[in-house]
């Protein structure tokens, strides 16, 4: 029975989408994860290599297509729509690039099983070691300069809001959170933390015990993406628009608890 279903966003990869590495999560995965490819309106013949992918393993993989170019956004929203209309324990998105790698989609889904106050998992590039976490040192760094507006204008001291690799629980708390349409076309991820931070702000609920950053083991820079350098300053920009249309309105973070009270395993 599948109670995980991940939507794969797709956009003109046909030169570089790993079709190898998809029929082997197919041969080595739990049974119970699907993913659901979304076609963003391709213009190359990524739609057609999709096709063919889901007909060599009708069992794990599916394939929404959208009829035009909607953007990222909107492609993960109109995916995690009809995910989430399926009902299943967990849900989430994963770039298409796989600089994560699919083989941390099980444990993702492992740390929510035995982890059940989180809502939201939440990919962190951090490189530790024991960790290959390769990064280009500029598009670190301008992406370290992001993180911090972005964790300022949450109020949250939140590492990477920007991984490709999100998972959250199914439940009433996060099961609307893609109704509405996002207002910004880069930094989506950002407005569905926000939009559970109101929702816990709101009703006094403990955030600390509902979001939780996973230090990937594993991601690589893949050349070829779609998101360039260019597009850190543009996301900023839309950051500071977004805290002046919504974020701005998010009631203040509550205090931490005490260390002997902390959920997670110290």
């Amino acid at each position: 029975m599948t109670d995980c279903l991940v939507v794969i966003p797709c956009y003109n990869e046909e030169a570089r989408l790993d079709r190898r590495a998809f029929l082997r999560f197919d041969d080595e995965a739990p049974p119970e994860i699907r993913l659901l490819f979304v076609d963003d309106g391709s213009t190359d013949s990524t739609a057609e290599l999709l096709e063919q992918m889901v007909a060599a393993s009708p069992t794990r993989l599916e394939l929404l297509r959208l009829p035009g170019n909607r953007g990222k956004a909107e492609a993960v929203r109109l995916g995690m729509l009809e995910v989430l209309r399926r009902g299943p324990t967990f849900a989430g998105y994963w770039d298409a690039d796989l600089a994560t790698p699919l083989h941390l989609i099980p444990l993702f889904r492992e740390r929510l099983v035995h982890e059940p106050s989180i809502d939201l998992l939440l990919g962190s590039r951090v490189n530790l070691l024991g960790r290959r976490v390769r990064r280009a040192p500029l598009r670190h760094y301008s992406g370290r300069f992001f993180a911090t507006v972005a964790s300022l204008v949450l109020q949250l001291p939140v590492y990477d809001t920007q991984c490709g690799a999100k998972m959250l629980r199914v439940n009433e708390r996060t099961s609307t959170l893609f109704e509405k349409p996002f207002f910004t076309r880069w930094i989506f991820d950002v407005e569905i933390v926000g939009r559970l931070l109101q929702l816990y702000r709101s009703r006094g609920d403990e955030e600390f015990r509902r979001l939780y950053e996973y230090p990937v083991t594993l991601w690589t820079d893949v050349a070829g993406s779609h998101i360039q350098l260019l597009d850190v300053w543009t996301g900023t920009l839309e950051l500071l628009r977004l805290y002046r249309a919504e974020l701005r309105h998010l009631p203040p973070r509550p205090p931490d608890p005490a260390p002997e009270e902390w959920p997670f395993p110290r």
